[in-house]
């Protein structure tokens, strides 16, 4: 975020030992639109940018489908299986960061361009895979390419549409970016059945081609983007942020398996948490820093972000704990699973569709608190879930669910995108995303043990002996099969109530996050939202982001302006 006008840069005098001061020049009015912006080829552009972030989700889930699969036709072991999706997320969550900054010096196209064809080239590899560990490699590599794709997406949107149309490009993408989840069960559970294992890496190759070609064509060049401030690159901070998001993921992905009290975990998560405290330090300290925290200065970017990550914990994990209900529990296969969880979807459409005009209307302080709220309550209503009821209870909870989260996300990276200057919209999506990410991972891993919690504290196994009563208590699949060879019943519809009272746990557990975030952002959420540091919305000379942000209210900011 700029410094006030009169910050003045440290003497060449100064004492070296003292940290380097970082200095934002006064701020000049960004280059003019590009041509798209009052072009009907926008809307394909956006079409180019949600179908690259589409494959990304489509990506992420299908890989789930075929993990039973993955298990009998390559031999892979529960730590091979546990790192073939472990991989992606490491990558996806560690190369995040630094793309941002990459793109906004060289280019947000160019490195979008080269995510794209990475993912297609990986998802490509991924058919020829003969072993787990090239497969685990494959889905590194496709985690690598996901992180290039989804910030500087999202980077680009404030570079095509305009201040009045930016609200709505973002409820497209977000959608996109949601659709994959239930989608990618479907199509992968359909591959499954009548194809070989392979065919769910073949199917993202023809989507990634056509996704490149339409970037390459409808995308607006770098030149027309307003450049980064030059000056080297910070190594040391990107080896930090490495370190430490590979410690503290890597530590989270063993809780399942190891418990909180590993020692594996603890050093993970304990020794990621310090490297990551020395990143932000060296942060702050550096000229040239890989993040720049000024961005947290902005009441509007703060606040977003915060309350963006609020209800990515929330539905992770509801989504989380969801499908396991609806196989384990109701019965479904994957394919049916994946067409349940449409109402969450359509709910999301929906609200993204009216969240624009309400958002325009009522403002972020009313309009993100009115979702998170909406999503509590839907929440708080799944948590009243009983053993015995049908997908008619969950139909309903679920489409709430997705309304508040499509209300409360959208506008909140509205709020976000708009607090950004034009110059390094990849670095703030790029900390937006990665943010959300590492909290997704951590909020998954630590409602995954309020879910074990609360299923090892209703499962009766005291008639089992030790082997099936290990079978049973490693999850509801186990317990199941249990009671399969034993012919008992009672084991069955223990395990099934046993299941639905963890979930309900986790639901309430999700409910009363998003209920603490409405309240919050009714407290401290900016009234009006900035206008959008972009191309299409010039900047105001000699003001700042954070000024707008509290102080448009007071008329600060008219239409069509916006302050950077």
């Amino acid at each position: 975020m700029p410094m006030p006008a009169d910050t003045a840069p440290p003497s060449p005098s100064a004492d070296p030992a003292q940290p380097a001061q970082r200095v934002s020049a006064p701020l000049s009015p960004p280059p003019p639109p590009h041509p798209l912006a009052d072009s009907p080829r926008r809307w394909l552009a956006l079409a180019a940018l949600t179908l690259s972030v589409l494959i990304i989700g489509l990506d992420g889930t299908v890989i789930n489908v075929a993990l039973p699969t993955l298990s009998g036709e390559l031999g892979a072991s529960s730590a091979q299986l546990q790192w073939i999706g472990g991989g992606y997320l490491l990558a996806l969550s560690v190369v995040m960061l630094p793309v941002g900054l990459l793109g906004d010096r060289y280019g947000h196209k160019r490195l979008l361009v080269g995510g794209i064809t990475l993912f297609g080239l990986a998802s490509l590899a991924g058919t020829r895979a003969g072993s787990p560990d090239e497969l685990i490699a494959v889905r590194t590599v496709l985690g690598a390419g996901a992180a290039m794709i989804m910030p500087l997406s999202m980077a680009i949107l404030p570079r095509i549409f305009s201040r009045q149309e930016l609200p709505k490009a973002i409820a497209t993408w977000t959608a996109a970016t949601a659709l994959g989840m239930p989608v990618g069960p479907l199509v992968g559970g359909w591959l499954l059945n009548h194809f070989w294992w392979g065919s769910v890496f073949v199917f993202n190759v023809p989507v990634a081609v056509i996704a490149l070609l339409a970037a390459v064509w409808l995308l607006p060049g770098d030149h027309d983007r307003a450049p980064a401030a030059p000056g080297p690159f910070d190594v040391t901070g990107t080896v930090l942020s490495v370190a430490g998001i590979t410690a503290l993921v890597y530590g989270t992905i063993l809780v399942p398996d190891h418990g909180w009290g590993s020692p594996k975990v603890l050093a993970g998560i304990v020794g990621g948490a310090a490297v990551l405290a020395a990143f932000l330090i060296r942060q702050r300290r550096t000229a040239h820093p890989l993040v720049d925290l000024g961005l947290f200065a902005d009441r509007a970017f703060r606040w977003g972000t915060l309350l963006a990550v609020f209800v990515n914990f929330a539905v992770m994990g509801i989504l989380f704990v969801v499908p396991q209900y609806l196989q384990s529990v109701l019965g479904h296969d994957a394919f049916g699973t994946g067409l349940r969880i449409l109402p969450l979807i359509a709910g999301l459409m929906v609200a993204a569709t009216l969240s624009e005009p309400i958002a325009k209307r009522f403002g972020p302080r009313l309009v993100i608190p009115a979702g998170l709220l909406l999503l509590a309550a839907g929440a708080l209503l799944g948590a009243t879930t009983a053993a015995g009821d049908g997908y008619g209870f969950a139909a309903v909870w679920l489409t709430l669910i997705g309304f508040g989260f499509g209300s409360a996300m959208v506008p909140a990276t509205g709020l976000v995108m708009g607090s950004l200057p034009a110059e390094r919209s990849g670095q703030g999506t790029s900390l937006l995303e990665t943010v959300q990410q590492v909290g997704g991972v951590l909020g998954v891993a630590a409602l995954g043990s309020v879910l074990s919690a609360g299923y090892l504290g209703r499962l009766a196994v005291h008639r089992l002996d030790a082997s099936s009563a290990h079978a049973a208590r490693d999850s509801v699949t186990g317990a199941d099969a249990v009671a399969a060879r034993l012919h008992d019943p009672g084991l069955r519809a223990s395990a099934h109530a046993a299941f639905v009272h963890g979930m309900d746990l986790v639901m309430l557990t999700c409910g009363v996050c998003a209920a603490l975030a409405g309240v919050l952002g009714l407290l401290l959420l900016p009234a009006s939202a900035p206008a959008p540091g972009s191309p299409a919305a010039p900047a105001r000379e000699g003001r700042s982001s954070a000024d707008t942000a509290d102080g448009v209210a007071a008329g600060g900011a008219g239409p069509g302006e916006s302050v950077a």
